[in-house]
């Protein structure tokens, strides 16, 4: 792996690129001439579905022609906010990143035709917004993140030749494998009486009683989703659990917090015996104490062509919040070392 940034590097006299990943300051942060500088970054891109045209929106930020990171939230209905705190870590190493709200999620269109949403349909999506960002294998790298990380794998078995690198960050290649690591260990780990109690009102589908979320907040959520307790939970966390559309979580993931038990598409959903044919640059990251099986992401790894883990010990599902200075140096030195 490349060491890390020098302050040389990023000082703002350091104004020429040629061919080194990372950029100037003043190279980095200029917008001057491009559709970019009146949005600041902003803009909305149309896609086709077979239900007509929508609008996504994207955000940029950065110049860098060689790293250019999109970024595919969880969910499904998830949003960009999430991601927010990576501003505090890529900036300096000079990447260049998009947040990118997904269809039916948060500033894009939020249309009612529920057969939208499916794998498919989302993979499309992507190489849409792809194009239209002009993004190529010379420089584009694509993450996501839990259910943004079954968007990617099935991306990249379909696109790969569009790819430089390739980041699947805490999530499993099964559905069926992460829903036996739900009920055998992740389960168990409660209080019996917690988890029977969890149990019965989900068998009711009474998943509007307000005693679920009471305890699976204390019980489930700040050790497994964001090892915090809840009143230190950062901003971006809590206004994206509060910009979720709830219509396509339910549908796709279910109603369920433990595992997935939604549409069949997801239900059984399992690539692991497919990862081999994904022959870029690959990531995989896990945490120790993630919703995900650490084993299996770090498995995962050993099975493309090109594979790396990266372990948050921290970590929790959400690991770029709770185990912050592993997964974004990680991160960095993966990008990093794929363009050197």
């Amino acid at each position: 792996m490349k060491s890390r940034l020098s302050i040389r590097q990023l000082s703002p006299a350091n104004t020429e690129n040629s061919g080194n990943s990372t950029p100037s300051v003043a190279d980095y942060h200029n917008y001057a001439g491009t559709e970019h500088e009146l949005s600041g970054g902003a803009r909305r891109i149309t896609i086709s579905t077979p239900k007509g045209e929508f609008y996504v929106w994207t955000k940029r930020v950065g110049n860098n022609p060689t790293i250019k990171l999109l970024l595919l939230h969880g969910g499904p209905g998830g949003t960009h906010e999430a991601f927010e705190c990576f501003h505090s870590f890529l900036p300096k190493a000079g990447i260049e990143y998009y947040y990118y709200d997904q269809l039916g999620s948060h500033y894009s269109d939020k249309p009612d035709d529920t057969s939208l949403w499916a794998i498919d349909r989302f993979v499309d999506e992507v190489e849409q917004v792809r194009q239209a960002l002009q993004l190529d294998n010379s420089n584009f790298y694509l993450l996501g993140h839990s259910w943004g990380g079954i968007l990617a794998m099935e991306y990249a078995l379909q696109y790969q030749q569009h790819l430089k690198g390739l980041i699947i960050s805490n999530m499993m290649s099964s559905v069926p494998d992460y829903n036996r690591y739900a009920d055998e260990v992740l389960g168990p780990q409660m209080p019996a009486e917690v988890l029977a109690e969890i149990k019965q009102i989900e068998t009711d589908n009474d998943f509007e009683n307000p005693r679920y979320m009471e305890l699976l907040l204390p019980h489930f959520y700040t050790q497994h989703a964001l090892r915090m307790p809840l009143e230190q939970w950062p901003d971006p966390a809590l206004r994206m659990l509060d910009h979720m559309n709830q219509t396509v979580y339910v549908q796709m993931q279910g109603p369920s917090e433990f595992g997935i038990r939604g549409n069949a598409s997801l239900l059984n959903w399992d690539r692991s015996q497919d990862l081999p044919g994904i022959a870029v640059p690959t990531l995989t990251i896990g945490g120790q104490h993630d919703t995900m099986d650490p084993k299996h992401m770090e498995w995962m790894a050993t099975q493309f062509p090109n594979g790396r883990y990266l372990h948050c010990p921290k970590g929790s599902h959400m690991a770029f919040y709770d185990d912050q200075k592993t997964y974004f140096e990680g991160l960095v030195d993966f990008m990093k070392d794929v363009d050197g």
